[in-house]
């Protein structure tokens, strides 16, 4: 149907093209009936609705719920305290998933660095060449530089694959050990919680309860005292700086990101300290154990063993040098 605007006919927009059978159908309340109340979450900004709702959606999402059952199966096996059967689960998911990929990770950083001469005299071969190619051809600045950059990465990439070392594939840890981290954080909430997705739920909580030691004997409880908070705190630092320690000339952005990391140490201390102690107990014991990989990594003997191939800047007297450049970084500065 067409109607006149302005002297021209022009057809309806569809979007106002709304029939009454396209609209949602309310009830109608008779005289004598009730109307239905909204729920909670019906009347919540829709925000929070859906925070929420993404929130308890991963805590209860599969990978979460085999967590649980991991947790639940050691518990059962070994019959320790669960401040035992949580330390247990920790030390072996991190020694026979997070350290072989962390040793990959480290493989593969040899051999780009390695490929770093290399890729330095083609950068000055190929620099010439342009600069011989632009004379030529009359090419502007910006014509040079595009067609320098256009195939030195071409080059760079032909290198990574024929020694199969593309950087992306360092990058494989930490896509698998965030993951985990978050499905045991996650596990082990619903436990302490009573919402595990278990017929145990709540006897689980109960001997969470007392399966705690020393001063937190209470493991469904934050840690009043802040000692596990401060401590997972001070642990992250010390893995982020001795990271920092090791690298040389590094570029402004792994500054920021360096800085980042160091903010996100210090804020995990108050969040820490919400949390039930089952929870920083885990992370405290992933940090430790993320500690411990960090310096045997650095072991000569220990990357020989993974044939971790040796590069220019290996060192050794690994952990003489980071202590040298720790003391003079923090203890003798002046």
């Amino acid at each position: 149907m067409l109607c006149r605007v302005g002297g021209r006919w022009l057809r309806p927009l569809p979007a106002l093209q709304l029939r009454a059978r396209d609209l949602p159908l309310a009830p109608v309340p008779t005289s004598g009936a009730k109307r239905p109340t909204l729920s909670v979450w019906a009347v919540a900004p829709v925000s929070a609705v859906h925070a929420n709702g993404w929130y308890e959606a991963l805590a209860a999402s599969s990978p979460v719920r085999v967590a649980e059952e991991v947790l639940l199966g050691v518990q059962a096996t070994t019959g320790l305290p669960w401040w035992g059967s949580i330390l247990l689960s920790t030390v072996a998911l991190r020694g026979a998933v997070t350290l072989p990929l962390a040793a990959y990770q480290h493989y593969i950083l040899a051999k780009v660095e390695n490929l770093q001469p290399e890729i330095k005299a083609i950068a000055r071969h190929l620099n010439q060449e342009v600069v011989v190619r632009a004379n030529q051809l009359g090419w502007s600045e910006r014509v040079a530089r595009l067609t320098y950059l256009k195939n030195m990465k071409r080059l760079i990439s032909e290198l990574y694959v024929r020694d199969n070392c593309h950087p992306f594939k360092a990058t494989v840890l930490v896509w698998i050990q965030l993951p985990m981290w978050i499905f045991m954080s996650f596990a082990l909430r619903n436990l302490s919680t009573g919402a595990a997705h278990s017929e145990a739920g709540f006897s689980v909580r109960e001997q969470l309860a007392t399966g705690g030691i020393l001063w937190f004997p209470d493991l469904t409880a934050p840690d009043s005292t802040w000692i596990l908070p401060i401590s997972v705190g001070v642990i992250n630092l010390l893995i982020v700086e001795i990271s920092a320690l090791q690298k040389i000339g590094i570029s402004r952005l792994q500054t920021y990101v360096t800085y980042f990391v160091r903010a996100m140490s210090v804020l995990m201390i108050p969040v820490a300290a919400t949390v039930p102690s089952s929870i920083v107990l885990y992370w405290l014991c992933s940090s430790f154990m993320g500690l411990s990989q960090n310096l045997l990594l650095r072991s000569p003997g220990f990357r020989q063993l993974c044939r971790i191939p040796s590069t220019k800047s290996d060192s050794e007297t690994p952990y003489k040098d980071i202590f040298a450049a720790f003391n003079t970084k923090f203890i003798s500065r002046k």
